[in-house]
């Protein structure tokens, strides 16, 4: 067992310290020493802390000669170009099933392309996102009672920012419609097996609640609160979220298929939007199929170029482990906005993955984004309304 000794010590100077005008002797070696003894210390114990993480890679792919207006490809070249996507360490002691007094933390630290405008730059693989750093604690307050003070993930939308995590390799237009994550203090309770929920008060949502980690979190406060209801069993569960923010919204940013990230919308309003999960894992195919749903509805005030904005959509997911070597997973989504340049964009994603090594994975796919407005703007300046992609990832997990 590893023990870590954190002090601090001073050495007060009894001759001349009362007088600024007199000079005070150098303390020697030993006086140095009985200093250290007698300072208070916290040791801390390493037992259950744990690292991980991976790194993810790959190559991306437009089939058209011209810049991918879709960043969830991370592509903004012509044709494709390679990737560092992600790198991720995560350092955590987590809590464990015990009804009692604990506590514990976790730290997420991304780098990689993903998070370029992060820094207000493309392309880097060095740009870096704090994603999570929270403290959480239990109370024995019924069946527990789960705290997390800091930045942690949002309970809201189907996909998460790690690539890994997600079914497929590229992120939906529904990723870039919902927060990733939020700060604050958060409150989580199992009611029993069946149902739980949570409440949260956080900083309001603008730019940094964005899964590009854009802006600053600063401005206005919302609240969250999530009920989950699981069959008995636990192979189907179905979560409802909503959240609401007061002057808060301040560059509200989302991914139109247009203008990237679109940082130009500024609102000084309020917002509202209600996220639904639906996940089922059907007995008769013995754990290797998980179908999946999700909807979003969504509206803020006050954007500085009309009276408001909202949006609504709607994903189906599905994959088969086929071996233990092959999966297939598709996905299907559709996104309706109403701001000034209202639109409907329409994707269809299929994601073919081979877990070739131990915590070792490769994943191909095909993408097709359909829009009424400008999915691929072409070296020529000619733009077009739909968009054919491809990407190919391999993960190594630690």
């Amino acid at each position: 067992m590893s023990k870590w000794i954190i002090g601090l010590f001073s050495v007060v100077l009894a001759s001349g310290a009362a007088h600024a005008d007199v000079a005070a002797p150098a303390p020697s070696a030993k006086d140095l020493t009985k200093a250290v003894e007698k300072v208070n210390y916290v040791e801390t114990d390493l037992t259950g802390v744990k690292l991980g993480g991976y790194v993810d890679a790959g190559y991306t792919y437009n089939f058209y000669n011209g810049a991918n207006k879709n960043r969830s490809m991370n592509d903004n070249q012509n044709f494709g170009d390679f990737n560092v996507n992600q790198i991720k360490l995560t350092l955590q002691k987590d809590l464990s099933d015990k009804n009692e007094w604990q506590a514990g933390f976790r730290a997420d630290l991304f780098l990689g392309e993903d998070f370029a405008f992060a820094n207000g730059s493309e392309g880097s693989s060095s740009d870096f996102f704090l994603k999570q750093a929270y403290v959480t604690f239990r109370a024995p307050v019924g069946n527990g009672l789960d705290f997390k003070v800091g930045k942690f993930a949002s309970w809201i939308g189907y996909e998460m920012t790690d690539r890994p995590g997600n079914l497929n390799i590229t992120w939906s237009d529904l990723f870039y419609l919902t927060p990733g994550d939020f700060t604050g203090v958060s409150a989580e309770y199992r009611f029993n097996d069946i149902v739980d929920g949570g409440l949260a008060v956080v900083n309001g949502m603008c730019l940094d609640s964005n899964p590009a980690g854009l802006g600053a979190e600063n401005d206005g406060y919302g609240v969250m609160a999530k009920l989950n209801f699981k069959v008995p069993g636990g192979n189907a569960n179905w979560q409802h979220t909503i959240y609401y923010s007061w002057d808060s919204a301040n560059e509200f940013l989302y991914n139109d298929q247009r203008d990237n990230y679109r940082p130009g919308f500024s609102s000084s309003g309020n917002e509202a939007m209600y996220d639904g999960i639906m996940n089922w894992v059907p007995k008769f195919a013995n754990g290797k199929l998980l179908l999946g749903a999700t909807y979003d509805l969504g509206a803020i005030d006050g954007l500085r170029d009309q009276e408001g904005f909202t949006f609504a959509g709607t994903g189906l997911y599905a994959k088969y482990q086929f071996t233990d070597l092959f999966s297939l997973a598709g996905r299907g989504t559709y996104v309706h906005t109403t701001d000034e340049l209202a639109s409907d964009l329409w994707s269809i994603t299929l994601t073919a993955g081979f877990n070739v090594a131990e915590n070792l994975t490769i994943r191909t796919e095909y993408r097709f984004d359909l829009g009424d407005d400008r999915i691929m703007d072409y070296s020529n300046g000619i733009t077009h309304n739909s968009g054919h992609t491809a990407a190919v990832e391999v993960v190594y997990a630690f």
